[in-house]
């Protein structure tokens, strides 16, 4: 089978975390599963920004990029945090290689057109998982930044989860699973939906049930979804073990969203 897993938030952060994650990974491969891993590293960003003094903004859980952020997320997270993983995988025995997703033009990015201007945050365009498959060819498991080309030559900071669905998409996979900081997505009683259906994001969000970086996370669930993706699941990065076994027991962890 074939899984997109994205990883995010603390479990980059943390050295215990990001081997667990490494470790289900690698276990993953071992049972015969082809993995793709997308990561962000907003924390990490945040606080390189913060040593060369410069102020984070976010607006609907995107982050302001102009082009000192834009080149600031470029050798953050196509450097420091992508090599930290492809390291961590490398520990356990398993073969990675690192990649933005500029590299190889896996994919391509335009502008995302808000108000206001967000500027150098880009969303996909376009895809050519040919450079995926080829690394999973040869047993190894492909970790991409959330870096894309755009057409106009420049690189744009494009949101990891919608980077993670735009992956998910192009290689046919059959599961999205986004490794979180939190156990789940929360409902208006506080508590943890075991299910969500696309069609209930709408209400949450006018309710303000849902907000900030779970915004631009539901939405990656429900594009997923709707292209064809036949699973989607929000899991905390502490349940990560249970990866090699998500289609195959039953999971209590997390959040299912579904189409319907």
């Amino acid at each position: 089978m074939k899984f997109v897993v994205k990883l995010g938030g603390v479990a980059l952060e943390n050295l215990e975390l990001r081997q667990a994650c490494a470790q289900a990974i690698a276990d993953m491969v071992k049972d015969g599963h082809q993995v793709a891993l997308v990561h962000g590293g907003g924390v990490q960003l945040t606080r390189t920004l913060k040593q060369l003094g410069k102020q984070s903004e976010f607006i609907a859980g995107l982050r302001v990029t102009d082009a000192e952020t834009r080149d600031a997320a470029v050798m953050v997270l196509s450097g420091q945090v992508n090599k930290a993983l492809v390291a961590a995988l490398g520990s356990h025995g398993q073969a990675a290689v690192g990649l933005s997703g500029g590299d190889g033009l896996i994919f391509r990015a335009r502008k995302k057109r808000t108000a206001p201007d967000l500027g150098y945050v880009g969303e996909i365009a376009s895809s050519d998982p040919r450079w995926l498959e080829a690394i999973w060819q040869m047993g190894a498991v492909p970790v991409l930044s959330s870096i894309a080309l755009g057409f106009d030559g420049e690189y744009y900071n494009v949101n990891a989860d919608e980077m993670a669905a735009a992956a998910a998409t192009a290689c046919k996979a059959d599961a999205l699973v986004f490794l979180t900081d939190v156990p789940g997505v929360r409902g208006a009683d506080g508590e943890v939906m075991r299910w969500l259906s696309v069609s209930q994001i709408a209400a949450l969000t006018r309710d303000a049930v849902i907000s900030g970086g779970m915004l631009p996370k539901l939405g990656a669930c429900r594009e997923a979804l709707l292209q064809g993706v036949k699973r989607v699941r929000i899991l905390p990065a502490e349940a990560a073990a249970v990866l090699p076994d998500l289609c195959n027991t039953r999971v209590t962890q997390g959040t299912e969203v579904l189409v319907a």
